[in-house]
């Protein structure tokens, strides 16, 4: 396997898991250094090797990809595993010519939300023996690109269902976290996590992409309308663009100044944020299923935009869709939720979220169906 963050990706040590408890050998190809993901690999005793390519794109990119081969060719892989586009490009060029199976599995679907990255993935994709799409809206996507459907299969990253439960974190986690961050223990509390990512220039420009300012935009009114709410901001910028970005943001909202508005960096569990709310918020410009799924685990219903593969993650019942870059909609939507929990049918849509997600989403039956995929293609190789 091959990606190119050590800090993040944590969804793909399930996947590595499974393949190793068939018997497989596993090596994971990560940026050298140390990380949450490089970390908790060999404390597992998977083998970590450092990518001699940084998969930034400056002048030494032909020197970084001929070193890439290098490793690759040493290692005599039958399948080389790649999640995220970079990874994609810097595996696909890196391998041309070399007896080895190729597997994208794809993390998120806002790169194909850019029109230039579309018409060269129109052509790149065909290096790949398949396309493996975390949400449908994906396949769909590939799908117009040209690629076959028995090349783009479905199979979601999961979230550990076991984990991410109510019972999980203890019946005082809502109340402890609470007094914690000073919100008042008989409010409305919606939830957002999501890291802050900088506006892209080649998706969806001048707007960054996880719509911060579009819940912060919504609140301002609905705080209005409902005093005693409260708003949890959980993720600190990506990169340093990022957290210039989320300053802004403050700054544009006078979040500091609001007290009906929490905004924390960094956790070391989401847990007993998503246990301390009463619903969460994805209001994303494009995105996977993302932390609809994590909350829904957690019995959280959501309210997420209409949007790449977050429709996915909520069902009717479960929680609330809304057009994307919409302030009223998602105002309306939290207003719904709102008069749910005031009327006491909130917590049903929880527990219905909780079902939707162990039945679609749940990890270990994610993982084997990838590692199904990985299996298959290795077995044509043979």
């Amino acid at each position: 396997m091959l990606v190119k963050t050590n800090a993040g990706g944590m969804w793909l040590l399930p996947q590595v898991e499974e393949l190793r408890h068939r018997g497989h050998e596993v090596a994971v190809v990560l940026p050298p250094g140390s990380g949450r993901l490089s970390d908790e690999l060999e404390r597992r005793g998977i083998e970590v090797l450092a990518s001699p390519y940084d998969f930034t794109m400056d002048r030494y990119v032909p020197i970084g990809l001929l070193r890439l081969r290098a490793l690759l060719r040493r290692l005599r892989p039958d399948v080389v595993q790649y999640h995220l586009i970079a990874s994609a490009y810097a595996v696909r060029l890196a391998t041309l010519g070399l007896p080895v199976r190729r597997v994208h599995m794809v993390a998120g679907p806002a790169y194909l939300e850019s029109r230039l990255v579309r018409s060269v993935e129109r052509m790149m994709w065909r290096l790949d023996d398949v396309v493996i799409c975390s949400c449908r809206y994906a396949s769909v996507r590939y799908g117009e690109l040209g690629c076959p459907p028995q090349r783009r299969p479905v199979a979601v990253y999961g979230v550990d269902t076991d984990a991410f439960s109510p019972d999980a974190t203890g019946p005082d986690q809502r109340a402890k976290l609470r007094a914690e961050l000073g919100i008042d223990q008989a409010a409305f509390l919606a939830v957002m996590v999501s890291h802050v990512y900088p506006p892209m220039r080649l998706v969806r420009s001048g707007r960054g992409v996880k719509g911060h300012e579009v819940l912060l935009a919504a609140w301002r009114t609905f705080r209005r309308r409902h005093p005693e709410a409260h708003l949890l901001l959980v993720g600190g910028g990506w990169t340093a663009a990022g957290e210039d970005y989320r300053r802004q943001l403050s700054d544009q909202f006078d979040v500091t100044g609001d007290p009906g508005v929490t905004w924390v960096e960094s956790v070391p569990d989401v847990r007993p944020c998503y246990a301390a709310a009463d619903v969460s918020v994805s209001p994303s410009l494009c995105d996977g299923p993302g932390s609809a799924v994590e909350a829904g685990s957690m019995g959280v219903p959501s309210i997420v935009s209409a949007a790449g593969g977050l429709p996915e993650a909520v069902t009717e019942r479960s929680g609330w869709v809304v057009p994307p870059a919409d302030p009223t909609a998602l105002l309306g939507a939290l207003d719904a939720a709102y008069q749910g929990w005031v009327a006491g049918t909130l917590a049903l849509r929880g527990r219905l979220a909780r079902r939707h997600v162990q039945a679609s989403f749940d990890d270990l039956r994610a993982a084997a169906e990838v590692a199904d995929i990985v299996e298959d293609v290795a077995a044509r190789r043979r």
